[in-house]
């Protein structure tokens, strides 16, 4: 039998900038490194440092592995004459992930939210781009496992596939055995995480909280935008006739 349009089955996010702040979680991980690097023996101002820093990870991409080794590479030797070039570097790296250790964390509302949605019956999955240890890892710190269902975890680099390709959505919902008109998701880029899944007929979510895409419009208007996850709870309540 086929499932009415307006039954809800699944709601899919986006976890860069939906469940926790990234922009602000990598500005602070990066000053944080930048100045373990510097207490190490890289002699530069830490303004300086961090800025050319941020222009290596504009000019890479985020999932470039070796940032700081090209920072050195594009600095004068005699900032770090005397000290192993290895030990600064280490020094950025193991700043990075003890800020990890201790800052990565969801936004207060989304562990409350998905506690609540689990209780609903209505399948809980993640769509997203990135290194697939890499998303792992963030799904992993921000303790968000246990309300995921483990099929139900979809990362670009895993299957091939970018965000701006139908088909990714699409593998999602077939993975499922779901249509995509029984599907929602919630996500922050207009583009990748509206215009692509409204071409497929899923119910986009536009999350306007955080991030880069705040000023970013796309070709196509989400069916919801909401600042937080009581907006959506508060979607699911009124539209979806949800009792949570």
């Amino acid at each position: 039998m086929t499932v009415p349009p307006n039954v809800l089955k699944a709601i899919f996010f986006d976890i860069d900038d939906t469940l926790f702040s990234t922009s602000v979680f990598a500005e602070a991980a990066r000053r944080n490194s930048v100045a373990a690097m510097i207490r190490a023996g890289l002699r530069m101002e830490a303004k300086e440092c961090f800025q050319e820093l941020s222009e290596i990870i504009e000019e890479l991409g985020t999932n470039y592995e070796h940032h700081y080794d090209k920072l050195l590479g594009r600095i004068p030797k005699e900032n770090y004459a005397g000290v192993n070039p290895a030990v600064i570097v280490a020094a950025g790296v193991v700043a990075y992930h003890e800020t990890k250790f201790k800052d990565l964390k969801p936004y207060p509302d989304v562990v409350t939210a998905f506690n609540i949605l689990s209780h609903t019956g209505i399948t809980l999955g993640i769509i997203t781009a990135g290194l697939q240890i890499k998303q792992a890892e963030k799904l992993i710190r921000l303790k968000l496992l246990d309300y995921l269902n483990p099929m139900a975890i979809f990362i670009t680099d895993q299957l091939g596939i970018g965000k701006q390709n139908i088909k990714l959505y699409q593998y999602a919902c077939k993975s499922l055995n779901l249509s995509p008109e029984n599907c929602m998701y919630v996500g922050d880029n207009p583009i990748y995480d509206v215009d692509v899944p409204n071409r497929l007929g899923m119910i986009s979510v536009l999350n306007r909280r955080s991030g880069k895409y705040l000023d970013v419009d796309g070709k196509t208007q989400p069916q919801y935008t909401i600042h937080d996850m009581w907006g959506l709870l508060e979607i699911l309540r009124q539209d979806y006739r949800l009792e949570i």
